[in-house]
């Protein structure tokens, strides 16, 4: 196929009947609302052509020319021949098969494209199917540019047998090819997603995607219910069930594709920093980032705490709204849940592309309970290592803003594995091979902080707090008395000042007048030219370089207090025995 024809907009009648609320929409304005309703939001279907073409920028498509033979491996016959199927499905779309394959642009960055439709054979995965998509996949690999996946879709298809079911094989061995070519792949579920397609290709993506009220699943509604006898709810396999659950990164209305994907490509590049400016407000990072530790107040420590829990400091969120350029937050841990406590997301840091992850605790009572007060679960630390690993394949900069009084202490949290999800994320960023740089901008409490902080270089503000315990824990346990949380905070050396001293931290970044809640936007700004320049400091490390860098920045706590015979020593001690 090397011309557009097949693309053609599908007739609309003069009036639509929404499938979601059963309102007649005017045809003219069903075609303006991109086949949406203006009454419920539903979103009809659209032919692949129809999509690519709402997708890509004008002019850039070109359809890929795939020669597509006649597939009846089995010789299949159901009340006709599979055959006459295929030619029926054909003479209906226009298409070959139920997938188109294109290369072109959203927003200017170029991306290789596979859209299935869901008009031919139901967007059933047969043998054709896995194969253009899989060298769909293939051309994204030689050109080296994103793979966009839309998908729609009822499974494998039944008429050929084990042959499709091979296909999901297929088709994740494709991805698993530009997984170690560090490309970024895309998944755009619409509606329905179902069987082998969602079991496959369309939730193996680094970034998914779907489309309001959008369904995907293994097994049908109806066979659910059939199979565990109960009703179930009505928004149950929806997108908006899914992101809740922690297995889309977010739902964008049609509408809005070709931005947020624009947004969402640039975002995953590496590129490097802007010029630096001069001055840039009359900041520079050696007059904010105090290395020394006597130019540094020597505050009431419990004072010190009090200022870092004020919920009105700004929280990750606020951070990235003011530091960050296209910032798009992704939800989700792909296992069981999406932690409010954990947000992160890509964007692009003065020029830079980087990937945010922090503790998002809230300014009100109703965000501080939604948040779990910046308490995460196993999803959250499960998420941030699912970004943290994104972060690795791009090749992008990690940074993390920590703010948390700990790891949340729940009987959930504890079955769903909460020191295995931390363990995990301190073995995994000591051994990412990208820069991370870590800023404790509130609490730095425990465990549950340092899961987001093994890092290259680790910062915090003046008024923060970093600790094994918090000081009201440490004074309950070893004083046996609550009365004495200010000695236990002076006890426990949690100010900026004495971890400074101490080398836990490499700097200290001096707050505006009046603390970083008093003016949050000089306080982002001076948190901007402090990561920027630690990651400067960082370029000129590589891969085995920055892990050895992390893992002699850690080593060094403790290593003075025990004295052994060399490593060396002990091995040939070993063999003369």
């Amino acid at each position: 196929m090397s011309g557009l024809q097949e693309l053609d907009t599908s007739p609309v009648p003069d009036w639509v009947r929404c499938d979601g609320c059963g309102t007649l929409v005017y045809g003219k304005r069903w075609l303006r609302t991109l086949r949406c309703c203006p009454e419920c939001g539903h979103h009809g279907p659209l032919t692949a052509g129809e999509r690519l073409r709402l997708l890509l920028d004008p002019g850039s498509l070109r359809l890929l020319p795939f020669s597509v033979a006649e597939a009846d491996p089995l010789g299949f016959t159901d009340s006709r021949p599979y055959p006459r199927r295929l030619s029926e499905a054909r003479a209906r779309t226009g298409l070959p098969e139920a997938v188109l394959g294109a290369v072109g642009e959203i927003e200017g960055c170029a991306v290789t494209v596979a859209c299935m439709d869901f008009r031919f054979l139901g967007g059933s995965l047969g043998s054709v199917v896995g194969e253009i998509i899989t060298r769909v996949g293939d051309v994204a690999l030689a050109s080296r540019t994103p793979l966009l996946l839309v998908t729609a879709s009822g499974g494998a298809r039944m008429q050929e047998g084990a042959l499709s079911l091979m296909q999901m094989a297929k088709t994740s061995a494709m991805l698993a090819r530009l997984d170690e070519a560090g490309l970024l792949t895309v998944s755009l579920v619409t509606d329905p997603t179902f069987g082998g397609v969602a079991a496959s290709f369309a939730t193996l993506c680094d970034v998914t995607v779907a489309e309001p009220r959008a369904r995907l699943g293994f097994a049908g509604r109806r066979v659910v219910e059939q199979t565990i006898k109960e009703t179930l709810p009505p928004n149950f396999q929806t997108a908006e069930f899914l992101l809740e659950r922690g297995f889309i990164d977010f739902i964008a209305p049609r509408d809005r594709h070709r931005a947020e994907l624009g947004k969402l490509l640039r975002a995953a590049v590496p590129r490097h920093p802007e010029p630096r400016g001069h001055g840039d407000d009359g900041d520079r990072a050696d007059e904010v980032v105090v290395r020394d530790p006597a130019r540094l107040r020597q505050d009431d420590p419990h004072g010190v705490v009090r200022r870092a829990r004020r919920i009105s400091r700004p929280t990750t969120l606020d951070y990235a709204a003011l530091l960050l350029e296209e910032f798009r937050e992704l939800a989700g841990d792909r296992v069981s849940g999406d932690c409010p406590a954990v947000v992160g997301g890509l964007g692009r840091l003065h020029g830079r592309s980087v990937v945010l992850i922090g503790h998002q605790k809230g300014h009100g009572p109703a965000e501080l309970a939604r948040r779990n007060f910046g308490m995460p679960t196993p999803a959250g630390y499960r998420k941030a290592a699912r970004l943290m690993r994104l972060a690795a394949k791009l090749g992008l900069p990690v940074v993390t803003l920590i703010d948390t009084p700990g790891a949340f202490p729940g009987r959930l949290a504890e079955e769903q594995g909460q020191a295995v999800a931390i363990a995990e994320n301190l073995k995994l960023m000591a051994e990412l091979p990208v820069p991370v740089v870590a800023v404790v901008t509130g609490e730095g409490g425990s465990g549950g902080a340092l899961a987001l902080g093994v890092a290259n270089r680790v910062l915090m503000w003046e008024d923060a707090v970093y600790s094994v315990i918090s000081p009201e824990g440490c004074a309950a346990i070893l004083w046996q008395d609550p009365a004495q949380t200010g000695r236990a905070a002076a006890a426990l050396r949690l100010r900026s000042r004495d971890l400074l001293e101490l080398g836990v931290v490499d700097g200290v970044l001096l707050e505006p007048p009046g603390g970083v809640d008093a003016d949050p936007v000089a306080a982002a700004r001076r948190l901007g030219l402090a990561i920027r320049s630690s990651l400067d400091d960082l370029d000129g490390l590589r891969g085995d370089k920055l892990r050895t860098d992390r893992h002699a920045r850690f080593a060094r706590y403790g290593a003075e207090y025990v004295r052994s015979a060399p490593a060396a020593d002990l091995v040939r001690e070993r063999e003369a025995s």
